[in-house]
């Protein structure tokens, strides 16, 4: 459906799979989650938005539901293209919610500041649309 997203919610599990002492146990309750942040109905939603989060939940299916005895969940909400919000919702996610990766936010403004969240607190972050060159220096 989306390559970009397939391919690098494969990325994600892998990681997952390899660190899996770096899974948020205390917070999800022995769960990976994995946010799809995305623009579900702006300029983005066609290259993101809700079939981002279908080629997530397909993804998870053909992976088998599971990553090393462990549950996958897959979580997702609308940044509305607004870095405010969507850094919000990085924060709710991985200090609250128990959240182990972010992957998708086509937007470059909201991507940077999902950046700063993901590397403030050592998560994993994939980008699969934005393109601001300050997006690979962390």
């Amino acid at each position: 459906m989306k390559p970009a997203v397939i391919l690098g919610f494969a990325a994600v599990l892998a990681l997952t799979a390899a660190a899996s002492a770096q899974i948020s146990p205390f917070l999800s309750g022995n769960v990976v989650k994995i946010g799809v942040l995305t623009d579900m109905s702006g300029l983005y939603a066609d290259i993101g938005g809700p079939g981002s989060v279908e080629a997530a939940r397909m993804a998870i299916a053909d992976f088998g539901s599971t990553v090393n005895g462990e549950k996958i969940e897959l979580v997702s909400a609308d940044h509305q293209n607004k870095p405010d919000l969507g850094s919000a919702i990085a924060n709710q996610w991985y200090g609250i919610d128990g959240v182990d990766a972010i992957v998708d936010v086509p937007t470059s403004s909201v991507a940077l500041a999902v950046q700063e969240v993901a590397h403030s607190r050592g998560k994993v972050f994939l980008i699969s649309g934005a393109a601001a060159s300050d997006l690979r220096k962390v």
